[in-house]
This record gives C-alpha cells, sequence and structure tokens, in this order.
C-alpha cells in the first residue's frame, strides 16, 4: 500500500524545522549505508544526535501520534528513529535501491522495515527533480508532497530519489516494523477502517457499523503480534 497522509507537521513545526536545518551540520550520507547501497547514494544527512536532528525527530514522533489515518495504516509496533537527509548541488540523488530489512536502534533494538516513510519539508516549487519514485504493482509511482506531508510504502518497494537539478529537496525518512507484517492484511485492515468511518459519518452509529467494527477487531486479533 502507498498512502499519501497529508499535515504530519503544521505550519509552526515546519517554520521551526526549516530554521533549525539552516544552519544543520549536514554530512555524508554514505556514511549510515550499506555496502550496496553506498554505490548508488550521493545525499547529506544531519548526525542523529544533533541538536536539529533530536527537535526535529521529535516533532515528527508528536505529529504521527495526532494521525489516526497513521495508525490506521501502519499499526505500527515499532518506530526506527527518525533521520534527516538532504539533496541538492553535488549531494542530490539515491539510485535504485531496496531499503534493508532489519534496522537496528541505538539501545540495540532491532526493528524490521515492513514500511517505509517519508516526510517531505520543503515545498515542492523550492526544487526541481528530487522525485521518490517507488515501483508497486501498478508501475512505477512518482512521489513529490507539499512540506509536512507523509507518504508510506512497503519497504520492500525498489525505489530511488531522482536528481535534483535546482533548490534543495529536505525530508524525514524512517521505517515501521508493524503489528501486522503483511501488506496486503494492513491493507484491508485500513479500507476496512476507512469504510467504517465513512459510514459512522454518514448514518451514525448502528448494529452494521457495530457488528463490522467487531469484524475489524476480530481480524485485527487474528492477524497482528504485539
Amino acid at each position: 500500500m502507498l498512502l499519501h497522509i497529508p499535515d504530519i507537521l503544521n505550519a509552526d513545526e515546519l517554520r521551526q524545522a526549516r530554521e533549525l536545518l539552516a544552519t544543520a551540520p549536514w554530512t555524508d550520507g554514505k556514511q549510515s549505508a550499506g555496502a550496496q547501497a553506498a554505490q548508488v547514494k550521493n545525499n547529506e544527512q544531519l548526525p542523529h544526535d544533533c541538536e536539529a536532528a533530536r527537535t526535529i525527530r521529535a516533532m515528527i514522533l508528536r505529529g504521527l501520534d495526532r494521525s489516526p489515518r497513521f495508525f490506521s495504516a501502519a499499526l505500527p509496533k515499532k518506530v526506527f528513529t527518525p533521520r534527516l537527509n538532504r539533496y541538492g548541488g553535488d549531494t542530490n540523488y539515491y539510485g535504485q535501491h531496496i531499503d534493508n530489512a532489519i534496522r537496528a536502534l541505538p539501545d540495540g533494538q532491532r526493528v524490521r522495515t515492513d514500511i517505509s516513510c517519508t516526510v517531505f519539508l520543503a515545498e515542492p516549487h523550492e526544487y526541481e527533480g528530487g522525485e521518490l519514485c517507488i515501483s508497486d504493482t501498478y508501475g512505477q509511482q512518482a512521489v513529490k508532497l507539499p512540506a509536512g506531508h507523509l507518504v508510506l510504502y512497503p519497504g520492500t518497494s525498489l525505489h530511488q530519489v531522482r536528481p535534483v537539478t535546482r533548490g534543495h529537496r529536505l525530508a524525514c525518512f524512517f521505517w515501521i516494523e508493524s503489528m501486522v507484517r503483511s501488506d496486503e492484511q494492513r491493507r484491508l485492515l485500513y479500507e476496512l477502517d476507512m469504510n467504517l468511518l465513512q459510514l459512522r459519518q454518514q448514518h451514525g452509529e448502528c448494529a452494521q457499523t457495530t457488528a463490522l467494527t467487531g469484524t475489524y477487531h476480530n481480524l485485527l486479533r487474528m492477524w497482528a503480534h504485539t
């Protein structure tokens, strides 16, 4: 499932994030890449423990907590520490790759990368190129969202960031280990949840919505691993 979720960050949070990123200590993105990814990775990243990274990471995590739609789509069990990257100038692309299946947190815990996530931090008109191109069942999807918006997609997807030819592309990226490992099962649960929400908005609570809510939770109980 490839899904666009708007407004993970609000205008004030975006302004603060951009001020921090303007003076942030960017480093070579290859330092965090595996041997294969380093051959096609040409961007910059923030050290995960610098002030800008810590502050923006906290804002992103609060934004995720505010979003019922994100929870419904991801059903998160663990969230890999969000990181910040920049594309532009001589460090302006990330070629075709698939993310590592397992990532290690600073405390030694491991996160299975069921879902990949990107929160865009620059407006589309501020840079040219830089589309996140994701190969899925329906072909290649090119994603370039407004600042503060998030895209999530299966961690199994082949993807790339096209070269940025003007300006800078700023983003936060991270991975989710979901309580429901299967992308197909997560999609079914998400579609059921969203349709239940629409039914309640149109008709209020009734016997049918109560029964379907029970079906949702029984499927979740069957498929989830906490």
